[in-house]
């Protein structure tokens, strides 16, 4: 399976578990989040293009979101034995170096600006996240990312 999983020079596999739905290795390591079967990396994402996680004890569920929206992923690891959520937790925690709201007008509109890190080299840069309901043309949202963004990397020195 190590072999499969093609880690990069320094990459350190942290911890992983079975999922209990497929059967599929669901990996954390030090640069990235990959979901591997018997014939393939089926899943294969860097920290940084986490957009969130929810753990749920009584299921023992990982429900994985993406920033570029793609499909969120499920994996569940019943009564095992495993550091699965916590490493998660800590390794998308790494890679956020500061996030601010847009606080954008107007109901169900939502977003973020995040300076984001890449595990693998440190190199810092930006990322915006936005609602579904946020239209990403409208001339406000844009202006209030470039403002927020301006904001943030001027407090990282980017």
């Amino acid at each position: 399976m190590r072999d499969a999983l093609d880690l990069a020079r320094g990459e350190r596999v942290l911890t992983f578990a079975r999922d209990d739905n497929t059967g599929a290795q669901v990996v954390a390591t030090t640069y990235r989040f990959l979901v591997a079967t018997v014939d393939a990396v089926v899943v294969q994402r860097d920290w940084y293009d986490v957009d969130a996680g929810q753990w749920d004890p009584d299921t023992w569920t990982l429900t994985v979101t993406w920033v570029d929206g793609l499909r969120a992923g499920q994996y569940t690891f019943r009564g095992q034995d495993t550091r699965l959520p916590e490493t998660f937790h800590e390794r998308v925690q790494a890679s956020v170096v500061l996030a601010s709201p847009l606080d954008l007008p107007g109901p169900r509109r939502s977003g973020r600006v995040v300076i984001r890190k890449d595990l693998r080299d440190g190199r810092l840069f930006e990322q915006t996240v936005l609602g579904r309901q946020t239209p990403a043309t409208d001339p406000a949202v844009l202006a209030r990312i470039d403002q927020l963004s301006a904001q943030l990397r001027d407090q990282v020195g980017l």
